[in-house]
């Protein structure tokens, strides 16, 4: 597009073309969607190594070469860098003081840093949402690595085993959940955020269509209960529904307006 003598403005439409989802990976592979992430080539390999060895050539080359094509001048080392912090922030809430401090460049460094990679498809700012209540609440986004096995690479996670025990195994989760949720409700138009409040109360996933307001959570539990947090959300946001998704088999009420989805069964519960 570089290239191109015209912008096509009004005469291009644009399409995001995701990872992997639920509808093409089957029931019974979310384990191995959730370790190898959405590639391809990764996901598909014939070995964990030979899928780890697939993203390592894929990001050496996006940060040395995809990135210069598309006009980014900060070197490739430095974003690397960068990609490797954010992974160990994953599904955090973003803090350019902190980050700019630990990189030992300005806050608007980093932010440039953030845009990039965010601009590229390969990290999502999840926004906030702020309800007209009188309660202070986070105003920053929430920051994830768009693809699991890209996270898990960067944290050095290459296997089952190492994965089981790592303690962003909860985190690079609620990423997968993200992404796959909200590729299954994306259709009909709704708009996403994140909600947290300086009390304690916070919501994964605040999405709204219309009138209609839906709360989602991530458990990495095979046996979600109820929490003050949700209920707060349920009652402050005046939420239509509060969705939990975990990781056990089966799809159950938990309270009035509250209900469990296995993330095994998005398809056919969400």
């Amino acid at each position: 597009m570089r290239q191109s003598s015209e912008s096509l403005a009004g005469r291009i439409s644009y399409y995001e073309l995701n990872g992997l989802g639920a509808d093409e990976i089957g029931e019974g592979r979310l384990n191995r969607r959730w370790l190898r992430g959405g590639f391809p080539c990764a996901y598909l390999a014939r070995s964990h190594r030979n899928c780890f060895e697939w993203l390592e050539s894929f990001c050496r080359t996006f940060v040395e070469r995809d990135l210069a094509q598309l006009g980014v001048r900060t070197p490739g080392a430095t974003l690397r860098r960068f990609w490797a912090m954010l992974a160990h922030r994953h599904g955090q809430t973003w803090n350019s003081s902190e980050f700019a401090r630990s990189f030992g460049v300005a806050d608007t460094t980093v932010r440039k840093y953030l845009d990039i990679l965010t601009d590229t498809l390969v990290v999502r700012q999840l926004p906030p949402w702020h309800a007209n209540l009188k309660k202070r609440q986070v105003k920053a986004p929430k920051v994830y690595l768009r693809d699991s096995g890209l996270a898990h690479y960067l944290l050095g996670i290459h296997d089952a085993a190492s994965l089981d025990v790592h303690p962003s195994r909860g985190s690079t989760w609620e990423g997968l959940m993200l992404e796959l949720v909200m590729e299954r409700l994306a259709a009909t138009g709704r708009e996403f955020y994140h909600w947290r409040t300086h009390t304690g109360a916070e919501l994964d996933l605040y999405s709204r269509s219309g009138s209609e307001k839906l709360g989602i959570e991530m458990k990495l539990s095979s046996a979600p209960s109820v929490t003050p947090s949700m209920r707060r959300a349920l009652q402050d946001l005046k939420l239509d529904e509060l969705i939990v998704v975990h990781a056990g088999d089966s799809s159950y009420p938990l309270a009035d307006r509250i209900r469990a989805v296995s993330a095994h069964r998005l398809l056919t519960d969400l």
